[in-house]
Formats: C-alpha cells, structure tokens, sequence
C-alpha cells in the first residue's frame, strides 16, 4: 500500500553502492534494481511506474552512466512490456542526461 501517496504501490529497492572506481559489476547491480522493479510492477498489473535516481547521491554512482543504464534498461522492458515510466529527477544536470538520452534534447 502506498498510505496517503497519491499512487496505489510503492516499490523499494537498493542500488549499488559506488565507492572507488565504478566497475562492471555496479552497473549489472543497477540495471538489476531497475529490472526487479519493473517486474514487481507487470506482476502487481502496475500500468506506470516513476522511477527517481537509483544509487546517485550518496551512494555515490554517477549520474551520468546511472541515467544511461536506467534508460537503456527501461526502453528494453518496454519492447516487450506495456508500461508507462516516468524518470523523476531533482538535479538539472540529470534533467540534461535524461532529456539528452530520452531524445527530448
């Protein structure tokens, strides 16, 4: 239940923790909190789901390869998947990264 948010779900999940150089095994842990809440959703039958910065922030992930691996995996869900998705970010240069690979830029 998501109590007086106004949607009915929420989804938590954890991503990555970055400290040091970013390997390949952060990036597969981030595409796997995208895709385990995209799954959840298609079992729950969720139409939308928002989406904020995984592991950005004080985990330390960059922003700029998080928002391509959040893209680049929500746009693979969606060849198979009906599901409307919405990136919510809080900092303009992540509005730029998502505008960018999104095609709105």
């Amino acid at each position: 239940p998501a109590y007086n948010l106004p949607c009915d779900y929420v989804i938590h999940t954890v991503g990555p923790i970055v400290e040091g150089a970013l390997t390949e095994t952060h990036c597969r842990l981030l595409e796997s909190a995208y895709k385990s809440c995209l799954a959840i959703a298609a079992e729950n039958g969720i139409g939308s789901i928002a989406f904020c910065c995984i592991s950005t922030g004080v985990f330390g992930f960059p922003q700029e390869k998080a928002a391509e691996i959040a893209v680049r995996t929500v746009k693979a869900y969606q060849q198979t998947h009906d599901i409307k998705v919405i990136f919510n970010v809080f900092k303009d240069e992540d509005y730029t990264y998502y505008q960018r690979l999104l095609g709105q830029a």
